[in-house]
């Protein structure tokens, strides 16, 4: 359907339209859920037609409807003289951004420290069990 058809709908017609339809939109995407929807183009019309009534019902809400030259009533104007354009707008001068925060970084807590010296106690544990393991080979060919 189109825009101009819905245009020359009343509202109650309108909102009965959108009823209807957003109950077979919820219709479609359950039996597109279950595998038996042979046309899955069908939801994204539905959807968009749901969309046009909306739009429709909004411009009669707000009491204007867009300005077409097929439309009766609207004709077509002279171009007009451009008036005097004002002077620019006052733009107000942005504020000053904060300045960041003097909150003091807390120090380094003592037990990264101690993590650091129990890595470098464990490095030669490690290199001594490897030259342990390579003797024990060795002996053993």
């Amino acid at each position: 359907m189109k825009a101009r058809d819905l245009h020359e709908r009343t509202v109650e017609d309108l909102n009965e339209l959108e009823k209807t339809i957003t109950k077979d939109l919820f219709e479609a995407r359950f039996k597109n859920f279950t595998n038996r929807l042979d046309d899955t183009a069908s939801l994204r019309k539905h959807r968009r037609e749901i969309a046009r009534i909306k739009t429709v019902l909004h411009e009669k809400a707000r009491g204007t409807s867009p300005a077409t030259m097929k439309s009766p009533g609207v004709a077509p104007s002279a171009p007009s003289i451009p008036k005097a354009t004002p002077s620019k707008p006052e733009v107000p001068a942005p504020t000053p951004s904060k300045p960041a925060s003097s909150r003091k970084v807390p120090a380094a807590k003592a037990s990264k420290p101690a993590v650091a010296k129990k890595t470098e106690k464990a490095a030669p544990k490690a290199a001594a069990s490897k030259t342990a393991a390579k003797k024990k080979t060795e002996k053993k060919k």
